[in-house]
């Protein structure tokens, strides 16, 4: 192969032809990528950023950052950018530039991982699971995670084990040995007296729900989401934010191998249907849910090839970088009105 031939990209979900209604294009990129690896102390969020930029739009501002500087031709990258000279002048003019036309979800991984234990051990697996959709299950996700963080490494131990427990392999049933090991980690965090809410939420964790569970992602059960996955749930949150309720989003995106079609459907399924959406592929009313679903459909892209990527791909990664992000800092007050309110994290920082 040619060392400048690309393959076209992977995944997605085409629109169906002749999507009615009002559709808003949007284009998105994400930030702090670390695969099935949730705890790398280096990339504690995953920031997944959208923008509602023409192509043109969004070349103009790409060329207006680049005047007078020594940008790559194709791509920014956000670690150059806050690096640069005067690049508080230079933030604050690309985020007054994005006013109203941008959007970022955070997700705090940690806090994913006590949501997932949340959604998977203690309630049906769906795919609304980290979505507005399924709010009345953040308390007690909420409870365990405020609870188990004052655990130290009872706490890191308790994510890790459940990290081995549900990183999928070839296999017909559960590791045996990892099942103890998350039992063991949890019995180790009860113990360090974290309180009723979080107890709570840790006795419920019964083997017998999660050697089920846990049988049914081995046996490759495509109604639970991938359990390591951060991307499905941002993107939901992302979809519903520029609906709001009265139009259809078509998503221009990097590709990303966790956006896959047959996933995608069961997102445009159960933000048609809400929470209570049918467990099963099989659905005889397909074409009626994929026209009234909020998502109408994803492109995937290679983001070097679309400006309005590259621009959701900088905004994801200097949301990232940001620290305190959310907070009052200069740079956190800044992004403050771009960031989701239903983003996986803890409310109170």
């Amino acid at each position: 192969m040619l060392r400048d031939q690309r393959l076209p990209p992977q995944g997605g979900l085409p629109p169906a032809e002749g999507v009615g209604g009002a559709v808003v294009e949007i284009a998105c990129d994400e930030s702090g990528f670390s695969g099935t690896n949730l705890l790398d102390t280096a990339t504690p969020l995953f920031t997944h950023a959208s923008v509602d930029l023409s192509v043109r739009e969004a070349d103009d501002l790409l060329q207006a950052l680049r005047s007078g500087s020594r940008w790559s031709l194709n791509e920014f990258k956000s670690g150059r950018f806050l690096r640069g000279p005067r690049s508080g002048e230079a933030l604050e003019w690309l985020l007054t530039a994005l006013s109203g036309r941008a959007h970022v979800h955070l997700v705090d991984k940690e806090y994913f991982l006590v949501t997932r234990i949340v959604d998977l051990f203690l309630v049906e697996p769906s795919y609304a699971a980290g979505t507005r959709l399924t709010q009345h299950h953040r308390p007690a996700a909420l409870a365990l995670y405020r609870a188990g963080r004052a655990g130290g490494r009872d706490w890191r131990a308790f994510l890790a084990a459940f990290v081995r427990l549900v990183r999928t392999k070839r296999q017909r049933q559960p590791d045996r040995g990892a099942m103890e090991r998350f039992f063991q980690a949890r019995d180790s965090l009860a113990g360090a007296g974290l309180g009723a809410d979080a107890d709570l939420v840790l006795d419920g964790l019964t083997r017998t729900r999660v050697w089920e569970i846990v049988t049914r992602l081995m046996n490759d059960d495509r109604s639970i989401p991938p359990p390591l996955e951060p991307m499905l749930p941002a993107l939901a949150e992302t979809v519903l934010f520029w609906s709001g309720g009265q139009r259809r989003v078509l998503v221009i995106h990097d590709e990303q191998s966790a956006l896959t079609a047959g996933r995608l459907r069961r997102l445009q399924r159960v933000l048609a249907y809400g929470a209570d959406s049918p467990a099963t592929d099989a659905d005889a009313d397909e074409a009626r849910w994929a026209e009234q679903s909020p998502l109408a459909g994803l492109v995937t892209v290679d983001s070097r090839d679309d400006p309005r990527v590259q621009v959701a791909d900088l905004l994801a990664g200097i949301a990232r970088r940001t620290p305190d992000v959310g907070g009052a800092g200069d740079g956190a007050g800044l992004l403050q009105p771009f960031l989701s309110p239903t983003s996986l994290r803890d409310p109170e920082g």
